[in-house]
């Protein structure tokens, strides 16, 4: 992880940087959703979380589910990183979480809350050393989908050694104490992140969290991505160049801040 503690201007141009060579992309072929499995498998077992397996896959019935988005995030077109999502809106749906820390989940659901289920963090292991702002990146999508759906709750399934980097970057707190999850060797504790709560404060320490309605339309417009389009085609939206820093983007009010470069999208096919 990156240490902010050395410069928050100088920290946040790293990710403004880093940006402008990322391409968020929705993994809904075959091929896409394979090459997320392999990077989920590669960065789990290095990690000690999960036992070796022939097939060089991490997969589980949560990926083609009717409420998942599975996403790419390549940087100078390479695959460095992937996240999932899953939006619950009612007790029907399922999520990783949900199945998990239902004791917990189930009360919000029912007071009519809606929440995001962000899981299956990983990254390539070389390129996230090359890129140490890469979990910022790659976290952008989470906050993007919060704004898009109009999120409530969002959680974190994460380890103890990760809590941290999401009490920190998120004002995430702790709902549950670890416990067994599926497919992990190791325990997960439940975080949670009130984003009716804490929305304006996160962009405003973290004005690279700032997106488009655009580029927000074009990676969850299309619904999740086990949904697939028979279009056959790929929309992107272009990569803005990052302008100076006299440009400003509102965030709340009276906070200028400077404008969030606009990664390009392979939006959907």
């Amino acid at each position: 992880m990156l240490a902010e503690q050395q410069s928050p201007s100088g920290f946040a141009d790293r990710v403004y940087d880093l940006l402008e060579r990322v391409q968020y992309r929705r993994m809904e072929t075959a091929a896409e959703l394979d090459a997320v499995l392999r990077l989920r498998y590669d960065a789990y077992l290095k990690e000690g979380a999960i036992p070796v397996s022939e097939s060089g896959r991490l997969e589980d019935a949560f990926d083609e589910v009717d409420n998942v988005y599975n996403f790419g995030v390549f940087v100078d077109g390479e695959l460095a990183s992937a996240l999932r999502l899953h939006r619950l809106s009612h007790l029907h749906q399922k999520s990783p979480a949900l199945e998990t820390f239902g004791d917990f989940l189930i009360p919000e659901l029912r007071a009519c809350k809606l929440i995001l289920d962000p899981n299956r963090f990983v990254a390539n292991y070389r390129l996230a050393r090359l890129h140490p702002a890469l979990p910022y990146v790659t976290a952008r999508l989470g906050v993007m989908a919060c704004v898009h759906f109009g999120i409530d709750l969002m959680t974190m399934t994460v380890r103890a050694e990760h809590r941290a980097f999401y009490k920190r970057t998120l004002f995430a707190y702790q709902a549950c104490p670890p416990r067994p999850y599926p497919l992990l060797s190791k325990p997960i504790s439940l975080l949670f992140m009130d984003f009716v709560r804490d929305a304006d404060r996160i962009f405003r320490r973290r004005p690279y969290w700032i997106s488009s309605e655009s580029e927000r339309q074009a990676l969850f417009g299309k619904g999740p991505t086990s949904l697939r389009s028979q279009s056959g085609s790929v929309a992107i939206v272009p990569t803005y160049v990052a302008q100076a820093a006299s440009r400003l983007v509102r965030v709340g009010p009276n906070l200028p801040k400077r404008a969030v470069v606009s990664p390009r999208i392979a939006a959907s096919r």
